[in-house]
């Protein structure tokens, strides 16, 4: 998994793995990976014909679902059979599709979230409601603007796509190569525009979203950004963020979407990485988790799921890593 998240790491090592143990007599042993360093090492194990890997259970967005699933490495399907399976909002579409992808059981969700900037009051009262707005405000205060080279900027730079080329409808339906120079063009032309008012003058940018978190709590620059529009109270609460930090969406739209863990196909213990994805849909675990001073991270069953403001679903996955390998061959370098 992912463990750039002190809250989050808290919540798996401290509240959920010792429950596994004293409940099911399981140990979780929570070691870092994902995106392409995840896939990369499951076509290594492959390729070396290893029946037994060194993981049971992975942490995934829907792109790195697409890989998975495109070079044949998840088990499965395996999702339907787990007994908390049948509380699932499996009506949301932002829950039953991963990037327009039927999971199929080869993955079985976790938690929804909803991109949103984070501000501090104290600094910046009126923050700009619109990517339009943000565009001249980066101007008007030059260098107090970023964002990261990862997952997070990622997410902010297909809310700015979506946003500058007719909304999300033009995007959905599949992947469209023309659609997507298009759109990559337009998107790419408004970055130029203010890369010289970013910090550092755009030269250089945050390496993940820790860093850029320690500039906006710094006071180097005016906004941070995550993935999850709650996390800015669980920063506030550990001291990461100022108290008078708050979350906002911009009235053009974020992407919400809802995270995953899926079984690498030659996982050593399936079996008890099933009795795992299925305690992590409990309601007693989804309660906990969704606390703001645990994670704050939304839940996906059936009748606690929570309205999401402005909010437009993620695409085809190919848009993602399209724009992600463009913008560092175009913009990053």
């Amino acid at each position: 998994m992912w463990r750039g998240d002190p809250s989050i790491n808290r919540y798996v090592d401290d509240w959920v793995a010792p429950r596994l143990r004293q409940r099911f007599g399981i140990t979780l042993n929570a070691v870092p990976g994902q995106g392409a360093e995840l896939v990369n090492t499951l076509v290594v194990e492959r390729d070396a014909n290893r029946r037994f890997g060194t993981v049971d259970l992975v942490w995934i967005n829907g792109e790195t679902f697409f890989n998975l699933r495109h070079e044949g490495l998840l088990y499965g399907p395996w999702a339907g059979r787990l007994p908390t399976a049948a509380e699932v909002d499996s009506a949301s579409p932002i829950v039953s599709r991963d990037f327009e992808q039927i999971p199929q059981g080869y993955e079985s969700p976790w938690g929804t979230v909803q991109f949103a900037l984070v501000y501090d009051t104290a600094r910046t009262p009126h923050p700009p409601e619109t990517y339009e707005a943000l565009r001249l405000w980066i101007h008007a205060h030059p260098g107090r603007f970023t964002y990261d080279q990862q997952f997070t900027g990622l997410t902010f730079l297909k809310c700015l796509m979506y946003a500058l080329n007719g909304g999300v409808g033009r995007f959905q339906g599949g992947f469209d190569s023309v659609r997507y120079t298009e759109a990559r063009d337009r998107t790419f032309a408004w970055l130029k525009e203010v890369t010289p008012d970013l910090w550092r003058h755009g030269v250089t940018y945050p390496q993940d979203i820790a860093q850029l978190d320690r500039l906006f709590a710094n006071g180097e620059v005016d906004f941070a950004m995550s993935n999850n529009q709650n996390d800015v109270v669980t920063k506030m609460r550990s001291g990461v963020f100022p108290p008078s930090s708050r979350s906002y969406v911009p009235r053009d739209g974020t992407i919400a979407n809802t995270h995953y863990v899926a079984i690498p196909f030659n996982a050593p213990n399936p079996a008890g990485a099933m009795v795992v994805a299925n305690f992590l849909l409990s309601p007693e675990a989804q309660a906990e988790k969704a606390r703001p001073e645990v994670w704050g991270d939304g839940t996906v069953l059936k009748g606690d799921t929570v309205a999401h403001r402005f909010a437009v679903p993620e695409v085809a996955p190919e848009y993602s890593i399209r724009l992600q390998d463009d913008w560092r061959a175009r913009i990053r370098r």
